[in-house]
């Protein structure tokens, strides 16, 4: 999908409207960070910009709520198996939190 979107030579901000992807399951979902990896990595987009071209081209439906159901992979293993991606994850785990909290700002000062 990639390698077809680069020879059109489009923005890559038009990717969200030139593919869609729905993922099904937990694995896939590192699919997500490759996406992102890519978009930094190899093609020096800033990270909101990555962000936001992941979550508009991606999809996710889980269809359970059941915990031995779901994927679980100690950092440990993700860390040494793919460290950018790991890196990644914290990247985007610490902007969503910035989102939260500025949505929800923390009122123990009060």
């Amino acid at each position: 999908m990639i390698r077809r979107f680069k020879k059109k030579k489009r923005e890559w901000s038009e990717l969200p409207s030139k593919a869609a992807i729905q993922l099904n399951d937990t694995h896939p979902a590192l699919a997500i960070i490759e996406l992102l990896r890519i978009l930094i990595d190899e093609e020096h987009l800033e990270h909101d910009k990555a962000f936001d071209i992941a979550r508009k081209t991606f999809s996710y439906t889980n269809h359970t709520v059941l915990p031995e159901a779901l994927e679980k992979w100690s950092v440990g293993l993700v860390g040494h198996l793919l460290p950018r991606h790991l890196e990644i994850i914290f990247l985007v785990n610490h902007y969503w939190m910035m989102k939260v909290n500025s949505k929800y700002p923390d009122d123990a000062s009060k």
